[in-house]
């Protein structure tokens, strides 16, 4: 398969690049330092990404950036921000790729476990996940050609949670995130969150 993974400098990314990349033709892009640049938060720059980048079997995006403070902290701006990155960037990128996808492909979007099990500072993160879960099953019903289209919620992970200096326990290992991606890309579901089974 031809697989386009956007964010593939990420920590989930990077791994997701490793695990696909072991079976399949991996494209990188990201915002920097991959063979093809995209801003996700612009549809211009997705529609020219996807231009370049040709004909795919398969979108997966780590992708998307979001705000985490307080609630009474979040101003207009962050809640703005969160929207056109997250979750527009991303629901932008799977209704784009529909037209270049090919016949019975798939397209795999990013939540997170903040979707179901928020914590103080989560708002504008929670409103985000959820409404991408929501689309996700929504969009699944319309796609053409057999395309398949689901949405991984990582939990936290190990490894970001050390880079953070926070307490690893309960995280799971990137590699063993990236598995629910491939569970998506090589699998049949259609219109899932794919996550592991909640505690």
């Amino acid at each position: 398969m031809r697989i386009l993974l956007i964010g593939a400098n990420g920590t989930i990314g990077q791994a997701v690049a490793t695990v696909l990349g072991s079976r399949h033709e991996v494209i990188s892009a990201s915002r920097t330092k991959s063979k093809f640049s995209v801003d996700i938060s612009q549809p211009d720059s997705i529609r020219a990404m996807l231009k370049a980048v040709g004909p795919i079997d398969a979108v997966v995006s780590a992708a998307g950036q979001a705000k985490f403070a307080p609630l009474a902290n979040l101003s207009d701006a962050d809640f703005q921000f969160c929207l056109e990155n997250k979750l527009m960037g991303q629901v932008n990128l799977a209704r784009l790729a529909l037209a270049q996808v090919r016949d019975g492909g798939s397209i795999t979007l990013t939540s997170g476990v903040l979707s179901h099990s928020p914590m103080p500072g989560s708002a504008a993160i929670s409103l985000v996940n959820s409404g991408l879960e929501g689309f996700v099953r929504a969009a699944a019903l319309e796609a053409p050609r057999g395309i398949r289209v689901n949405v991984v919620s990582p939990p936290w992970v190990t490894e970001t949670l050390l880079a953070y200096k926070m307490d690893p326990a309960g995280g799971r290992l990137a590699s063993d995130v990236a598995g629910l991606y491939a569970q998506s890309v090589e699998g049949r579901a259609t219109g899932t969150v794919l996550e592991f089974p909640r505690q």
